[in-house]
């Protein structure tokens, strides 16, 4: 049967997996779940997929959330708030209820498992599951069109990876018609791609499934009391094992760059490349395309400003991102991403740095290979990122010397 794209819209619901603690990213995710660390000036990790959604036509929407999600659920109703119930489209923020145990979500599956009677409301038959927590582009109806072409009870978005770093990751060992023959997360010899030696397909995290297929798996995994806690570790292998048709879908990147885009910004270290990757003249990860908008919460704040006075005190931001609400007044910001609301005042230097919302960076302050998390004010003369011994002493530093003040912090 040939299904049309309205047909497919229709039909399937989309659950973004958003509860992850992102611990490596501490101290950002000290008060907030990690989709919801801001990147790249104004946004949200999870705008990024969201967005995918909406460039994909996917509207029947609800985020698992968990951890610390306040901000998380704060931002998808003051950014995504969006869609029309009338036309039963909808964005829902689902934490864990105790549906069918007195457990939390104790992994990717168990979160679906959950929330099993969201899936059978409507008489959905494709279930796609997202991370909230990726940076990147795709068309999942594609995706979607790709899974019913091939008859397959679950499909597995894989992008392709060097096989030296691909023991990173889950990889998908398949055979010349991309069915997936074996899953095996983090090994020491990853198996290679058939048309490509040098390469492997690794997990992205993203998932199509038949939800009647999906519905027996959880119920044999019941029945036979074997573990259905994670995609990767249980469903998959299981999956496979007894003979379910498992797909995996080579990832079209939207991102129109030469090289496929797809980030985890899962360490600070990786967070603050990703981020000083936008300020490159020509950057990996494109926000400039209005072909493929990126939404999120526009901040009523009136435009960015530089103000020079006499002197010496000339406000210039240079080879930056530099968002509504601030004011650079006689300061210096250099390779740097600025967020709402910050005022850099006068004599002031900043380079290499992210400077979230509502900062306030006093005179004769100098920063460098620095973040600072919202709401701080740096008093006058303060200096960071120039001594690592000094700042290791007061703040989190990074492995390559990224030097992080947390939210709300008080000199």
């Amino acid at each position: 049967m040939a299904y049309t794209g309205s047909t497919i819209l229709r039909k399937t619901l989309t659950m973004v997996l958003a509860g992850g603690q992102g611990e490596r990213l501490f101290p950002l995710t000290n008060d907030r779940t990690k989709p919801s660390v801001p990147f790249g000036g104004k946004y949200r990790i999870i705008d990024f997929t969201l967005s995918n959604c909406l460039n994909s036509g996917f509207r029947k929407i609800f985020v698992l959330t968990q951890y610390k999600s306040d901000s998380l659920s704060r931002h998808l109703y003051e950014a995504w708030n969006i869609f029309n119930p009338e036309l039963r489209e909808f964005i829902y923020s689902i934490p864990p209820q105790f549906k069918i145990s007195n457990n939390w979500y104790m992994g990717t599956a168990n979160a679906i498992r959950q929330n099993f009677n969201l899936l059978e409301d409507e008489h959905y038959e494709w279930l796609l599951i997202l991370s909230g927590d990726h940076i990147y582009k795709m068309d999942y109806l594609k995706m979607i069109q790709y899974h019913i072409e091939k008859k397959a009870h679950l499909s597995l978005a894989a992008i392709e990876v060097p096989k030296e770093q691909a023991s990173r990751f889950g990889v998908i060992g398949i055979d010349p018609n991309y069915k997936v023959s074996s899953f095996i997360e983090k090994p020491k010899s990853p198996p290679a791609i058939p048309d490509k030696q040098d390469y492997s397909f690794v997990n992205m995290g993203i998932y199509v499934f038949n939800i009647a297929a999906l519905k027996e798996v959880f119920a044999k995994m019941e029945k036979e009391k074997i573990p259905d806690h994670d995609f990767g570790k249980d469903i998959i292998p299981f999956m496979l094992k007894n003979d379910y048709h498992v797909q995996a879908y080579r990832f079209i990147d939207e991102n129109k760059k030469a090289e496929p885009y797809w980030v985890d910004v899962g360490t600070i270290d990786s967070y603050y490349a990703a981020s000083m990757d936008l300020i490159n003249v020509s950057p990996h990860f494109n926000l400039y395309d209005y072909d493929w908008p990126l939404r999120t919460q526009q901040q009523q704040y009136p435009p960015a400003k530089t103000v020079s006075h006499e002197g010496e005190r000339v406000g210039r931001a240079i080879n930056s991102l530099v968002s509504d609400g601030t004011i650079v007044s006689g300061g210096l910001v250099e390779r740097s991403i600025v967020g709402f609301n910050v005022r850099v005042n006068s004599y002031s230097y900043i380079t290499d740095s992210i400077i979230f919302d509502n900062c306030n960076i006093g005179r004769y302050a100098r920063l460098r290979r620095t973040i600072i998390d919202k709401n701080v004010v740096v008093p006058e003369g303060t200096e960071i990122g120039f001594d690592s011994e000094s700042d290791k002493k007061k703040f989190t530093v990074s492995d390559t010397g990224i030097v992080v003040i947390p939210k709300n912090y008080k000199f």
